[in-house]
């Protein structure tokens, strides 16, 4: 799905980012764009929900620990209506399990590889076009 909000981004597609860390954010927003998609960015699952972004993007790239209502619960709500790739700093094997769970396609542990994401992305965006 094309980012209908801005004209120049209207052929690409629009990767939604919530992210609390206010450092990390802007970097995977700049490495989103970096490998030609759109994005938009949020610090909280709320304010992503809020904003109807939901209904926009083409994938969703969340953290699993964010304030409020968590990466899990997010997923859990988007189960179905838009891929999730969830990330997070936190090694727990049990998280991986929750992750798939709630219905999330990848968990990515920070620190990773721009090419992981960029691959989640792509396997995300083939299963919303398939």
């Amino acid at each position: 799905m094309p980012h209908k909000n801005d004209p120049l981004q209207a052929d690409k597609a629009l990767i939604a980012i919530v992210e609390d860390d206010d450092s990390l954010r802007p970097a995977l927003d700049g490495l989103v764009r970096s490998l030609g998609y759109a994005s938009e960015a949020f610090a909280s699952a709320e304010a992503f929900l809020f904003s109807g972004a939901s209904a926009r993007a083409d994938c969703l790239v969340c953290d699993y620990q964010l304030p409020g209502l968590n990466g899990i619960d997010l997923a859990a709500r988007l189960r179905g209506v838009l891929p999730v790739i969830m990330i997070t700093a936190r090694a727990e094997v049990a998280l991986d399990v929750l992750a798939r769970e709630s219905g999330a396609l990848s968990l990515l542990h920070k620190p990773f590889a721009a090419e992981d994401l960029a691959a989640c992305i792509s396997t995300a965006l083939d299963t919303t076009h398939a």
